[in-house]
């Protein structure tokens, strides 16, 4: 089954390390289901002049899924958030392919 909807998963630029860890295993799970993933950092008050701390939110969760996901689409702003779209990458696309063929038989 191919799923191609996009589905948003968002965190705050304060986010603690331990959570954003969680959102990663989120994110990697929606993936797996064969979801598009919206990654959003929202950004509040004052914190919009501080883009690069969304940034560097962002590329600690694309290089914590590397492996994992392709970056459909670059990290840009969107209003008041920072956004990119991950797409299941070849490695879970294979694991989605085995897996029919194995409850067959």
């Amino acid at each position: 089954k191919s799923n191609n909807s996009v589905r948003e998963v968002r965190m705050k630029t304060r986010i603690g390390e331990h959570d954003r860890e969680a959102k990663t295993r989120l994110v990697k799970r929606l993936l797996t289901e064969g979801s598009k993933v919206r990654v959003s950092v929202m950004f509040r008050g004052r914190e919009v002049q501080h883009p690069q701390i969304g940034m560097a939110l962002l590329k600690n969760v694309a290089e914590d899924l590397q492996e994992d996901a392709l970056l459909e689409k670059a990290p840009s702003f969107e209003g008041r958030f920072l956004a990119m779209i991950l797409a299941p990458g070849p490695s879970l696309k294979n694991k989605n392919n085995k897996e029919p063929e194995s409850a067959k038989t």
